[in-house]
């Protein structure tokens, strides 16, 4: 355990998880944590919620496909929303520094709830706290989110069985190049925007005509490779993914090229990945195709016995191991 906690430790890989199980599960755990998911399922007499809670503190505030307004609002309903839940409510918590221009306060303001109606959910209470100049990088937004669950639903990765299919619903890496492009002025005209989108309509519709789904996840921090991962340990198998089949745009992969990153492990803002039995899969995917956040959707891996591998069968032909995101190559892009 690092003695001082480093960006790292909120990037969503190795260090978050340490961070996590040696502090946080230590004096919090309890039956409706302990899963760790998206968000906590509870029940109550005659219905189940969804609630989750998400902080963030995005650098730059604006960027190519979106602010931290949007951000805010699409994270919160997309971890609603893969855990089956409809999103309903958010609470918006603004901590504002002082010398803010109010006009960008209200430009954020604008698209959060511009957002909201495009999500259809609503800001049912809020907070506003100012700080000393230099402590708040102008503004972060702290959220929380309900939603409602069927009661016959069941999503999670203790349903996960060797031989499920692996769906994502588009290219990934889109979201983090864009802010570190925007934030870092490293002179690469990309045209490259970030893909933050709420994604509850494209699920909800996945749910109705495919409920027998086993599990989904979005892929924010630490990006595809880390979420696969952790599934793998916690649902004690192996998976398999296929290089060849993830979709990466041809300009992103080209800027990480350059840049030596790796797309497996940048975030996205919306993409999520669907574990389904393999005869449930032609269905998914037709109805993830017909949609607009799902035109380059593709099967990109499989379930397989063991113990919590995450193996990439290279476009070379050769296997790579992926593990849980080390250190931080991208700070602040959510």
């Amino acid at each position: 355990m690092h003695p001082e906690i480093m960006l790292a430790h909120g990037a969503g890989g190795q260090l978050t998880r340490q961070l996590v199980d040696d502090i946080f599960l230590k004096y919090f755990n309890n039956e409706a944590l302990k899963p760790l998911a998206d968000a906590a399922v509870l029940d109550f007499p005659g219905c189940r919620l969804a609630f989750t809670t998400d902080s963030f503190v995005v650098r730059p505030l604006f960027f190519p496909g979106g602010d931290i307004g949007k951000l805010a609002v699409c994270g919160t309903v997309n971890d609603l929303a893969v855990s089956g839940a409809r999103p309903l409510f958010l609470t918006v918590s603004f901590i504002i520094e002082v010398g803010m221009p109010l006009n960008l306060l209200e430009q954020i303001a604008r698209s959060l709830g511009e957002s909201c109606r495009d999500a259809g959910v609503k800001v049912a209470a809020g907070d506003t706290k100012v700080v000393e100049k230099g402590h708040g990088d102008l503004v972060f937004i702290n959220t929380a989110g309900i939603g409602i669950i069927p009661e016959e639903l069941d999503l999670g990765q203790h349903r996960i069985t060797p031989g499920d299919v692996i769906i994502i619903n588009g290219p990934v890496g889109n979201h983090g190049l864009a802010v570190l492009l925007e934030r870092e002025n490293l002179g690469l005209e990309t045209g490259v925007s970030s893909d933050c989108a709420p994604l509850n309509g494209i699920i909800a519709k996945i749910l109705r005509e495919v409920p027998n789904v086993k599990m989904m996840r979005d892929l924010t921090r630490g990006g595809l490779a880390t979420a696969v991962k952790e599934i793998a340990l916690g649902a004690g198998v192996d998976i398999w993914l296929e290089e060849a089949s993830i979709p990466v745009d041809d300009a992103v992969r080209g800027a990480v090229e350059i840049l030596g990153l790796d797309p497996l492990y940048m975030a996205n803002e919306g993409k999520f990945i669907i574990f389904a039995a393999p005869e449930e899969a032609p269905r998914v995917l037709k109805i993830m195709a017909n949609e607009p956040l799902g035109v380059r959707t593709a099967i990109i891996g499989r379930v397989a016995e063991g113990k919590g591998n995450v193996l990439l069968k290279t476009m070379l032909g050769g296997t790579k191991v992926l593990d849980l995101l080390a250190g931080d190559p991208l700070p602040r892009i959510c």
